[in-house]
């Protein structure tokens, strides 16, 4: 095998990877999918053939190992000055001590024979003075003050570990201090910043229901929920069953859309099946949301059975029928294009793109002249929401061979360029995510986690803000937020929902005009939420903005964030943060949430489905959202106050 490998610079990113192969004079693009970092576990095949790009100091692991940020609590800030200006002022009496004796020993040197100071070097008797003096008044600095409060920070630490009432015996996780100098700032806290998925509810997700062709399906219809017809829209839901008749019988209209739907979702992803021992398969999906779309289309009939490198099989259960489709593209899912897509050539040769996403994305790439559902499926899109389910959208077209072949040669200049690779894939993907059809939507449950109301309302009682900062729809994060006591039907919502950033501004200065008219009582601050969605809220962290986002904010008692990406809630936290001198907590379990948690003065890790980076670059690691409640209002009350006494008592 000859060939060579141009590679990027060494860096950090474990996500990220550029390069180039070239085999016999034929360029491959290199990504993270061709990237084995150390530690990873070979599944699927018995060998491989492996190049080393990086060694040493250059390797992704190392590259990664640096240090925690350091975070100091207010308490030590506090100590520091009090042990400064005590250390200045030892300074002062020992310099007055000093010169004094050195004045009043030359001053009386002939009355004090006895003592030999005559004919004394004064320099030398101030030296001596000097350290004289230190030793007398150094008692005045305790100075085995960080001793102590470092063996009670430890020891309140372990009180924390050992503690059975935060210990989550489902999945045999304690709560772990990783950092135990900030253990009394959990006494303390004003704001909590919390991510949605897996933090307040389970992120375990189960395929609920489906839109497809304008008509709603579900497996159990609701009472009061059958399917009947309202200006011309069909609203309420047909059983899954209805589904299976129309998808079988080639003389109804919606069989081929309903095709094409249950097609994508067995499909467009990117999941391995696993084969267990008893004949079932187990879908690893990145994504718990990825996992259920494809377990949902096995439900329905549609089971993908077999993923090679450019083809994935889907057994059609109804015939027995194997499909094998060739997959010849991929357009892969970030927090920036909120969609992915995959192009396939089908067994009868025609070329389809498969698009799935947020909503807000797909619909501004549908063809304006043939889409007849999407009326209907933003009804039952907001059906969904309000049942606080999570939703995306589905999508499609036709692609003839030569806009193929044009757009392909596009795409793979993009795939081996090594600079700004990322950027240029994402412009190649615009160029044929456009015209879309649409053709339904789903909706993914994901139930609250234990105890989740219950701690929220306590938190509220206790004085501390809650703001919520989710990637879901608006819709969806008001239902979550009122389902886990967050909100409240009697709270009156302020909506920021702008397309601009004149009119993201001008919402907020009728808000705040508004608010100050009417002169806030607490009663009254307590009855306000703020809803903010994620291309306003970019708008408003404007450095222009972000003062009026933070004056409306700080008079609601609980804010949510919808459809926010990874770096802005970071951001957020970085704002208030700056603007604030509260105490700030935030708590998340996936590694979109690592950049916040780091971000705050404590940060929270929960050990989750995503996996264990949220967790491992917190400063405290716990299983579930609940355990804050004891953790604040009794651990981190009882820590401050410890730590308080100790302090007035070793001065």
């Amino acid at each position: 095998m000859n060939g060579k490998v141009v590679s990027e610079q060494p860096n950090s990113s474990l996500y990220t990877y550029e390069g180039t192969m070239t085999l016999n004079d034929r360029q491959i693009p290199l990504s993270p999918d061709q990237m084995i970092l150390r530690g990873a576990t070979l599944r699927n095949t018995a060998w491989i053939f492996g190049l080393v790009i990086f060694t040493g100091h250059e390797t992704k692991l190392l590259r990664n190992a640096t240090a925690t940020p350091i975070k100091r609590t207010a308490v030590e800030k506090i100590i520091n000055r009090q042990i400064i200006a005590l250390f200045t002022v030892l300074i002062v009496l020992i310099l007055i001590s000093s010169i004094g004796n050195v004045i009043m020993s030359t001053a009386d040197a002939k009355h004090l024979s006895y003592l030999y100071l005559e004919g004394t070097n004064k320099a030398g008797l101030f030296f001596k003075d000097f350290l004289t003096f230190w030793i007398l008044f150094s008692n005045l600095v305790p100075i085995s003050l960080f001793v102590t409060v470092e063996l009670i920070k430890y020891y309140q630490a372990f009180m924390i570990g050992s503690d059975l009432d935060l210990y989550y015996e489902k999945t045999d996780t304690p709560t772990v201090v990783r950092t135990s100098s900030l253990v009394e700032e959990l006494g303390q806290i004003e704001y909590i910043f919390s991510d949605k998925t897996g933090t307040l509810t389970r992120n375990i997700m189960e395929f609920k229901s489906c839109s497809i062709a304008g008509h709603c399906y579900i497996d159990k219809i609701p009472e009061d929920k059958t399917a009947t017809v309202e200006d011309g829209i069909e609203v309420g839901y047909r059983k899954f069953d209805d589904l299976k008749k129309k998808l079988n019988d080639p003389s109804d209209e919606d069989s081929p859309i309903i095709n094409d739907f249950l097609t994508l979702l067995a499909t467009c992803h990117t999941v391995i099946p696993e084969f267990q021992s008893d004949g079932s398969i187990k879908y690893q999906a990145a994504s718990p949301d990825e996992g259920a779309l494809v377990q949902g289309g096995a439900d329905l009939g549609y089971k993908f059975i077999i993923r090679k490198p450019n083809s994935v099989t889907v057994l059609l259960e109804e015939t027995g029928e194997e499909k094998e489709y060739q997959l010849l593209n991929i357009c892969e899912f970030n927090s920036t294009r909120k969609r992915m897509s995959a192009i396939f050539r089908f067994p009868d040769g025609s070329i389809k793109l498969f698009c799935k996403g947020a909503d807000t994305v797909i619909l501004e790439r549908l063809d304006d002249e043939a889409n007849q559902y999407v009326e209907a499926t933003m009804r039952h899109l907001e059906d969904y929401a309000s049942e606080g389910l999570r939703t995306l959208c589905l999508a499609m077209r036709d692609i003839s061979e030569g806009e193929y072949e044009e757009w392909n040669s596009i795409y793979n200049e993009a795939a081996t360029t090594l600079d700004n690779r990322a950027e240029k894939l994402d412009e190649a993907a615009n160029l044929i995510e456009k015209n879309l059809i649409l053709i339904g939507a789903t909706a993914i449950e994901d139930k609250l986690q234990d105890g989740v109301p219950e701690t929220i309302h306590t938190l509220q009682e206790a004085g501390i803000k809650i703001w919520v900062l989710t990637g879901d729809r608006q819709e969806t994060a008001i239902n979550i937020g009122m389902s886990c006591r967050l909100l409240s039907e009697d709270m009156n919502l302020l909506i920021i929902n702008e397309e601009t950033r004149d009119d993201t501004e001008r919402n907020l200065l009728e808000k705040i005009n508004a608010l100050n008219e009417h002169q806030l009582s607490t009663h009254d601050m307590n009855t306000l939420a703020l809803v903010i969605d994620g291309k306003s809220l970019g708008f408003a962290l404007e450095p222009e903005l972000e003062d009026y986002l933070l004056t409306v904010a700080k008079l609601c008692k609980a804010v949510i964030c919808c459809r926010v990406s990874p770096l802005q809630k970071a951001l957020v936290v970085k704002m208030v943060k700056r603007k604030s001198s509260s105490l700030l907590l935030a708590i998340g379990d996936g590694a979109n949430d690592v950049s916040m948690i780091q971000a705050a003065h404590v940060g929270v890790g929960i050990s989750g489905m995503e996996g264990m980076q949220a967790a491992r670059s917190a400063d405290i690691a716990v299983g579930q959202f609940k355990f804050l409640k004891k953790l604040l209002l009794v651990h981190g009350s009882w820590s401050y106050q410890r730590i308080s006494v100790a302090i007035l008592y070793s001065f």
